[in-house]
């Protein structure tokens, strides 16, 4: 990685130095409980400018809880610094293979999960619209979506490198 990562959190406002590794975040993750993840290892490996972090699978597992965050002692913006590092990891091509099969299926239809036949049967068995008031709704809104999506570069970010 030509950036370093620490810059780049820095730069984006997010100072992790201060960590004094009392690991209140990894024992306050719910998604720790349950996986792989370890927030405060992350953090250590970006404060000490480790580019594995970005290929590492515990990255993509916090589910954006901010608990960790809310219960940080020196008030480190944990879960912001993971996003970031997200992104970064993104740009340099890492990604698991089901964020990456997610944001294709935004590519597609504008939802990372889209109804399906049996899903709009039930929303009209529950009194409901078929399809709810999204972009699956609008075909006209989902080519603004897509065109949007590819102006963005998007499509090149997600895709297989």
């Amino acid at each position: 990685m030509s950036e370093e990562l620490l810059k780049v959190l820095k730069a984006a406002g997010l100072d992790i130095l201060s960590c004094m590794h009392c690991g209140t975040c990894t024992g306050s993750c719910p998604s720790g409980r349950h996986t792989g993840l370890n927030t405060r290892r992350i953090i250590r490996d970006a404060r000490k400018n480790r580019a594995t972090v970005l290929s590492d699978d515990a990255l993509w597992l916090c589910t954006t809880c901010y608990t960790c965050q809310e219960r940080c002692p020196r008030g480190i913006p944990i879960t912001d610094a993971i996003l970031e590092l997200r992104r970064l990891a993104v740009r340099e091509g890492f990604m698991l293979p089901e964020h990456r099969l997610v944001s294709k299926m935004v590519l597609e239809c504008g939802h990372a999960v889209p109804l399906d036949e049996e899903t709009k049967k039930k929303r009209e068995e529950l009194g409901l619209d078929p399809i709810p008031e999204t972009v699956q709704k609008y075909p006209e809104a989902l080519e603004g979506l897509k065109i949007l999506l590819k102006t963005c570069k998007f499509d090149e970010l997600v895709a297989e490198k």
